[in-house]
């Protein structure tokens, strides 16, 4: 039941020896990332407004990214925008602003909202938690320099795909946790939820299918340094006991996914809880493939779906 595209799209790599992850060192694995998004992804839409920006905060920069739409629809001139915090996917190791620009954009573009994406650091130069440190400095900053940035702290939201969905549902954690930052919804597209990595679907779905188990362990061992790491839920938001009192999530994962059992369970953990979660799964569908909609048709029906999401959950709030 594998899309004929993504089995195309898999195919064509096999034919042309393109280079698993796990093989690369992480320089190259970064480069190798980054260039893959032109064979990928669809070109960028130029009805966005860009704006690069640095959060100086806690002794650190940050780089970020922020799009607007540039007729924002069913906006009106004078009111601020709703905002989409987004992190990117990529292990915690590779991936960066470029890789997930399109994305961003089209999220801004379907959603009418503001997307902030997050240059977080990455490992293994700077290794678990300093990701998370610096995606919940990033919101904070966010928030607080609201004003300037002509967005609407009130109806932020968070959301990221890979690692960068375990960074938005530790982020929604954290938020909650401190009770002074407001976080209406979060958008995790197949999320990272569990460290131990004993899910079926690792087993299922570890060969094959672009993620395999080896780069899952390439990335894991690169991020975490400690055993211990693992059962920490700044890590493994799945093990974290308490899951009430957070935003909505919508959840989406795909079904030849090593992950997608995992966003399974986060989705499920999360209503067990009273947390309000819909869960979509692509079940013909690949990992990492939302950004893939230059070759892969139903990416563009899942970014449109998650733009759909977006921009309901942010209107209820207003």
């Amino acid at each position: 039941m594998l899309h004929p595209q993504a089995r195309a799209l898999l195919d064509l790599m096999e034919q042309r020896g393109v280079p698993p992850t796990h093989t690369l060192p992480v320089e190259e694995a970064r480069s190798f990332y980054r260039d893959r998004r032109f064979y990928t992804q669809p070109d960028p839409s130029s009805a966005v407004h860009t704006q690069d920006l640095t959060a100086e905060a806690e002794g650190r920069s940050i780089r970020m990214r922020c799009y607007k739409p540039a007729s924002p629809d069913r906006v009106q001139a004078n009111q601020r925008l709703p905002i989409l915090v987004y992190f990117h996917g990529g292990g915690w190791v590779i991936g960066d602003l470029e890789t997930h620009d399109v994305l961003c954009r089209e999220l801004s573009l379907h959603a009418g909202c503001a997307v902030v994406a997050v240059d977080y650091r990455l490992a293994p130069e700077h290794r678990f938690p300093a990701a998370v440190d610096d995606c919940v400095v990033a919101t904070r900053w966010i928030r607080d320099n609201a004003e300037s940035l002509g967005v609407d702290p009130n109806r932020l939201a968070v959301g990221g795909d890979s690692a960068g969905g375990n960074l938005a549902a530790v982020v929604a954690l954290s938020a909650r946790d401190a009770g002074d930052l407001s976080i209406t919804f979060q958008l995790l597209i197949y999320p990272a939820t569990d460290m131990r990595r004993t899910a079926p679907s690792h087993e299922r779905n570890g060969q094959g299918y672009l993620l395999t188990q080896d780069t899952i362990r390439y990335f894991h061992d690169h991020y975490i340094t400690e055993t211990d790491h693992n059962l920490d839920w700044r890590a493994s938001p799945l093990l974290r006991e308490d899951l009430s009192g957070l935003p909505p999530a919508f959840v989406l994962t795909a079904g030849y996914d090593p992950l997608c059992d995992e966003g399974t369970m986060y989705a499920q953990r999360l209503s067990e809880a009273g947390t309000r979660a819909t869960l979509v799964c692509f079940e013909r569908q690949i990992h990492g493939f939302i950004t893939m909609g230059k070759v892969l048709h139903e990416a563009n029906d899942a970014v449109r779906l998650c733009g759909d999401q977006l921009r309901a959950a942010l209107a209820s709030a207003g």
